[in-house]
């Protein structure tokens, strides 16, 4: 099975962990003649409205911490860039086929509600009151269609092999996990030696500040990072050494908590990188309850309609129903290409392996119970529950190894692809000069890699 069915659902489930307190941009109400456009993408537009209900979510999660905050003109250059980005996504997305129901947004609502301890009434109460529920619905509605668009993309890109997987259980034997923040000064394609000095002089300076304990990381990343995490300081969360660029590995290792290093040219530009703490995540002996099951898949895709996949699996459903055997008919009618000649046969997996929806199904079956179909990011599946057994921490690493190298690649090559895209897009920004004073910051013209490079 492929690295995008393996992750089907983990990122989707971080992006609705946070949605509540990051309150996703949303679309604007219709034009009014004290709106205006303040930029043209392709055939849509990013409206004032909007980008003042994005920026003032900013200032409100920086209430107390104002000093961090870029100028408002580079402020609002910054935000308005991750409204044009949101918005190719989602016409990419749409125009792929990808479609989200309405029931879609109602699971995910509930999945925000439930993770903010909130019923779907008390969630609705406090969105109302910063923007109608309508607007929200719409927000997630594009968070759900950006995250099924990254693992359309995965899907056929991302492989992890075992000899990686090896590589990287031996190299974290120690089960240290960094927590990381990084600043880039982004590079364009094929950049000139001047361009490269101007570059590095520029992060050369913000180095300098930090040096000298004039500005603090964070905020040096907020004001001055092109990278698309540049607005939470530049945080790049808690990551394993499989989970970090092996050229950077070694020197992360040996870094001290607090450090910075840098400026390191990276295929992007120059990025400093800092070690904000580490831990020890050590399981040893930790029984994992692991299942063994089957699946017939249903892809949803560009070449694969979510109607026609839904019709089909709701077939193959009343076919099992009828009688028909479950590995016979994964053989002739599943469109896992990786488990469909073994029957669907998935083998031992930790219930988090492919994600909470397909894991929460599996535990809720009896041995040899079949499912109704279900939905995740990869399509419509049907899962016969083969065996239970209480697994071991070392087989429950090797499938988090392979989760995470899969998702540095992903992001990697994700990040490309937004790059390109944005580069080939219509893309008219009518807001005012930002201004020359505030050097040495930049204002990112389009995302980068998050990751150290």
């Amino acid at each position: 099975m492929t690295h995008s069915f393996r992750s089907a659902g983990r990122t989707l489930a971080g992006a609705f962990a946070v949605a509540l307190a990051l309150v996703p941009f949303v679309h604007a109400q219709s034009l009014t003649p004290i709106d205006r456009p303040v930029a043209v993408v392709e055939e849509d537009v990013v409206l004032r409205s909007e980008l003042d209900h994005a920026v003032a979510n900013i200032k409100g999660q920086y209430a107390n911490r104002t000093d961090q905050l870029p100028p408002d003109d580079v402020l609002e250059r910054q935000v308005l860039e991750r409204l044009v980005l949101n918005k190719l996504q989602v016409k990419r997305a749409s125009d792929s086929g990808i479609k989200v129901t309405d029931q879609d947004v109602d699971n995910a609502l509930g999945r925000i509600a439930e993770g903010n301890s909130l019923t779907v009434d008390q969630l609705r109460a406090q969105v109302t009151q910063g923007q109608t529920w309508d607007e929200f619905r719409r927000s997630i509605r594009d968070e759900i269609m950006i995250q099924q668009l990254r693992q359309s993309f995965a899907q056929g890109r991302i492989t992890v092999s075992e000899s990686e997987v090896d590589a990287a259980v031996a190299a974290q034997a120690n089960n240290t996990q960094y927590h990381l923040a990084n600043l880039l000064v982004q590079l364009p394609d094929g950049a000139t030696a001047e361009q490269i000095a101007t570059g590095q002089k520029k992060i050369e300076g913000i180095k300098a500040l930090i040096d000298k304990g004039e500005l603090e990381f964070n905020a040096a990343a907020v004001r001055y990072s092109d990278a698309p995490n540049a607005l939470e300081g530049g945080d790049l969360g808690w990551r394993g050494l499989d989970e970090i660029p092996p050229t950077f590995a070694n020197v992360i290792r040996s870094m001290q908590t607090g450090q910075v290093i840098g400026p390191i040219r990276g295929p992007s530009g120059f990025q400093l990188v800092k070690l904000v703490e580490q831990r020890d995540a050590t399981g040893e002996g930790t029984p994992v309850t692991e299942f063994h099951a089957r699946h017939i898949l249903a892809r949803v895709d560009d070449a694969h309609p979510e109607t026609a996949a839904r019709q089909k699996i709701e077939t193959l459903s009343a076919r099992l129903a009828g009688g028909a055997d479950f590995e016979a008919l994964a053989k002739s009618d599943s469109e896992d290409a990786d488990t469909k000649s073994q029957g669907g046969d998935l083998g031992w997996f930790p219930s988090d392996r492919f994600g909470p929806t397909f894991g929460s199904q599996v535990a809720a079956l009896a041995d040899g119970g079949v499912s109704k179909p279900f939905r995740t990011d990869a399509g419509f599946h049907i899962v016969q529950r083969v065996g239970t057994r209480q697994g071991k921490t070392n087989q429950s690493q090797r499938a988090q190894m392979r989760e995470a190298i899969g998702r540095r690649k992903l992001e990697d090559e994700y990040n490309r692809f937004l790059r390109e895209m944005r580069g080939e897009a219509f893309v008219e920004v009518r807001l005012a000069p930002v201004a020359t004073g505030e050097q040495p910051a930049a204002t990112p013209a389009a995302p980068a890699d998050t990751a150290p490079a």
